[in-house]
C-alpha cells in the first residue's frame, strides 16, 4: 500500500496579541499606550499647579489653576501627546495625525514635554539655589511627564515584527507612508491656510519670548514637535500640497509676514523682524551664488555693505560727503543696487576663472579689502568719501509719497510703529528678491547655473559658457544684497565699516551668511530665509551666546552635516544625493505603475 504524502504547509509565524507585545521597555502594549495617554494628560493637568514659591524665577509659576511661562510649553507639550496617543488608539477624526501608524510621532512629543518640563525644573533649582524652591507642582510635573516617555518607548512594532524594535524605530519616519485622501482644491487651500495661521502663531510666540529660559524651552518643544511631524509622514503630505498650490502657499506666507506687525505691541519684536527680513534677502542672493551656481563666496557681505553705504552717500545725511544730494527712496534703491552689481562684475570678472578653494579664497580677500578701503577713506589715509571709522550717521527717515517711516501711524486701528514700517517696506523688498530669485531659478540661465554647479567641465563641453553663466550670477546675487542694504541703511540711522567683516560676533558678515543658506537648505527659497531667522534669533535671545556665536554656528553645522546634510528644508535634488536608496537605481514597479508614460520613458 503506498503511502499518500501530502505537501507540508509552511507554518505561518505567530503574532503576538496587543497583550504580550513589547517594545524597548518590557510593558503589555494596551498598558504602555494607556500609559502615554494618562501620561500626557498629567502632564498638561500638571502645568496648572504651582511650581515654585516665590515669583523670582520669571514667568511667574507660583499661581494655582492659571500657567505661567514655561508652564504654558509643558501644557502644550502635554496636549501633543494625548493627540498622538488617541491617534494611535484609532480614534475617528485623529487617525490622519499617524498615517503609517507608526510609534515615533508619540515618542518624540513624549520626549519634548519631557525636555521642556525638566529643563524648567532644573532651571529654577539653578536660579533660586536648589530644588527646596520647588513647590509639589514641579515635581508632579516632572514625574509626570516621564510616564509617556516609558509607555512610548513600551510600544511595540505596528506590524508586530519585534525583531525590528531600536532607538531608531522611535526616531525615524515611517518607510512607507499611505497616500493621503484625495481632496478637493478648495480644501487642500483651507488646510494651506490653517498651517500658515499656526506657524505665524508659533513664530509670533517664539520671538516674543520675554527671558532665555522661555525661549530656551519654546526651541525645546518646537523642534521635538516638528521632528514627530515629519516621522508621522505629515510634512511630506504638505509638501505635495505646496507642489500643487505653489501660487497660493507663496501669497499666503506674505500675508502671514504683513499680518506680523499687527501681532505686537512692543516695537523691539518689529526690529528683529525687519533685521530677518534684511538677512534672508541678502542669504537668498547669496544662494544664487552657492546654492545655485555652486560658487563659494566668502566676502559676500561687501556687496550689503557698497549697497549700505551707495544708499548713505545720496540720502541727505548731513555728514554724507556728497553734499547737497538727496535720491528719493526709489532712486537710492536703484542706486545702491545698481553700485554692488558694478563691484560684482568688476571683482566677478577677473576671478571667476578660478574654481573651488581659489575662487573661495579670493572672495574672501574682495571682503576684507572692502572692509579696509572704507576704514581708510577718511581723507587722511584715503580720499575723502566714507568718513572712515567714524562712517556716515545720521541717515534720515524715509518719507515715501508722504509716508514717513519714521513715525507712528495708525492702520485699522493698530498702532504701526518706525520698525514695523520698515519691516512693511522690507516685505515689499522680499517679494521682489523672492519673484526675481524664482524667475531666474526656473530659466534657462538657472538651468544652466544648475548644470554648472553639477559639473562645470561637462557643462561646458555641452555648450554652456561656464564663465558668463557664473558672472550673471555673481552680479544677480550682488545686485540682491545692494538692495537689502539701501534698506538697512536707514533701519539703523548709520553706516560703519566694522560689521562687514568675514566672521564676527554679531550680523551681518559673511559666515553668519553662508551658515544661514548651509542650515536653511541650499536652492531653496524659504531655507536660506529660515536659516537667517534661527541665527539671528538664537544669539537675540540668547545673551550668553552672543560671544559664542562663532562656536555655536560650528556646533550647528557639525550637527547638520551629520544628520540632514542637506538643510533643514531640502531640495528635491540634493535630498536625493545626500539619501541615495535603490529607488534611484532600481524603481518601484508599482510607483512606475501609476506615473505617466513620459515618466516611464525618461526613468
Amino acid at each position: 500500500m503506498t503511502e499518500t504524502k501530502t505537501p507540508a504547509t509552511p507554518e505561518t509565524p505567530k503574532t503576538p496579541t496587543a497583550t504580550t507585545e513589547r517594545g524597548l521597555i518590557p510593558l503589555p502594549a494596551n498598558a504602555a499606550r494607556a500609559l502615554t495617554l494618562i501620561g500626557g494628560a498629567a502632564t498638561a493637568a500638571s502645568a496648572f499647579l504651582a511650581w515654585t514659591w516665590t515669583a523670582e524665577f520669571p514667568g511667574d509659576l507660583t499661581v494655582y489653576g492659571y500657567p505661567g511661562g514655561l508652564q504654558w510649553l509643558t501644557f502644550t507639550g502635554g496636549i501633543l501627546i494625548v493627540l498622538f496617543a488617541l491617534a494611535g488608539y484609532g480614534v475617528r477624526g485623529l487617525r490622519w495625525l499617524t498615517p503609517a501608524g507608526n510609534n515615533a510621532p508619540l515618542a518624540l512629543t513624549a520626549l519634548g514635554a519631557l525636555g521642556t518640563t525638566w529643563f524648567t525644573v532644573i532651571a529654577i533649582a539653578a536660579k533660586l539655589g536648589g530644588l527646596v524652591n520647588l513647590e509639589p507642582g514641579g515635581y508632579i510635573a516632572a514625574i509626570a511627564s516621564l510616564l509617556p516617555v516609558i509607555g512610548a518607548f513600551a510600544l511595540p512594532e505596528p506590524t508586530g515584527d519585534t525583531t525590528k524594535e531600536t532607538l531608531r524605530h522611535y526616531t525615524a519616519k515611517a518607510e512607507k507612508i499611505p497616500a493621503a485622501t484625495p481632496t478637493t482644491p478648495w480644501q487642500q487651500r483651507l488646510i494651506i491656510t490653517a498651517v500658515t495661521i499656526v506657524g505665524l502663531i508659533t513664530f509670533t510666540y517664539g520671538i516674543d519670548t520675554a527671558y532665555g529660559e522661555l525661549f530656551i524651552g519654546y526651541l525645546i518643544l518646537v523642534v521635538f514637535a516638528v521632528w514627530a511631524l515629519h516621522t508621522a509622514g505629515l510634512l511630506d503630505r504638505f509638501s505635495h500640497l505646496v507642489t500643487g498650490n505653489r501660487s497660493f502657499t507663496l501669497a499666503m506666507g506674505f500675508l502671514a509676514a504683513i499680518a506680523f506687525p499687527f501681532t505686537q505691541t512692543d516695537d523691539h519684536y518689529a526690529n528683529i523682524g525687519v533685521n530677518i527680513l534684511i538677512f534672508g534677502t541678502v542669504a537668498l542672493g547669496l544662494n544664487i551664488v552657492v546654492g545655485l551656481a555652486g560658487l563659494l563666496d566668502l566676502g559676500y557681505v561687501a556687496f550689503l555693505g557698497v549697497g549700505a553705504y551707495t544708499a548713505a552717500l545720496v540720502s541727505g545725511s548731513e555728514f554724507s560727503t556728497i553734499s547737497g544730494v538727496q535720491f528719493p527712496f526709489w532712486a537710492s534703491a536703484l542706486t545702491g543696487a545698481a553700485a554692488s552689481l558694478i563691484f560684482g562684475v568688476l571683482i566677478g570678472a577677473p576671478t571667476l576663472r578660478l574654481r573651488g578653494d581659489y575662487l573661495a579664497i579670493v572672495t574672501l580677500g574682495f571682503g576684507e579689502i572692502f572692509r579696509i578701503a572704507v576704514n581708510n577713506m577718511d581723507g587722511d589715509s584715503g580720499p575723502d568719501i566714507t568718513n572712515g571709522p567714524n562712517g556716515i550717521p545720521s541717515i534720515p527717515d524715509l518719507d515715501f509719497f508722504g509716508f514717513n517711516f519714521g513715525e507712528s501711524h495708525d492702520i485699522a486701528g493698530f498702532t504701526i510703529g518706525r520698525f514695523a514700517n520698515y519691516y512693511l517696506l522690507m516685505v515689499l523688498v522680499m517679494a521682489i528678491v523672492v519673484l526675481v530669485y524664482t524667475r531666474a531659478a526656473d530659466s534657462r540661465i538657472g538651468r544652466s547655473w544648475i548644470a554648472i554647479r553639477e559639473d562645470e567641465t561637462a557643462a561646458t563641453a555641452m555648450g554652456i559658457n561656464g564663465f558668463n553663466v557664473k558672472l550673471i550670477a555673481f552680479a544677480l546675487g550682488a545686485s540682491l544684497a545692494g538692495l537689502a542694504g539701501t534698506v538697512s541703511a536707514h533701519v539703523t540711522y548709520s553706516v560703519v565699516p566694522n560689521p562687514y567683516q568675514f566672521a564676527g560676533s554679531t550680523p551681518p558678515n559673511s559666515a553668519f551668511l553662508l551658515a544661514a543658506v548651509v542650515l536653511g537648505g541650499m536652492g531653496t527659497v524659504a531655507g536660506p530665509l529660515l536659516g537667517a531667522a534661527l541665527l539671528y534669533l538664537l544669539p537675540e535671545k540668547l545673551v550668553f551666546l552672543q560671544d559664542k556665536s562663532l562656536l555655536a554656528f560650528g556646533i550647528a553645522l557639525i550637527l547638520l552635516m551629520r544628520f540632514r546634510p542637506e538643510g533643514i528644508i531640502a531640495n528635491r535634488r540634493r535630498q536625493l544625493e545626500f539619501h541615495e536608496t535603490g529607488q534611484l537605481d532600481v524603481p518601484d514597479t508599482e510607483t512606475l505603475a501609476d506615473e505617466p508614460a513620459v515618466t516611464k520613458a525618461g526613468a
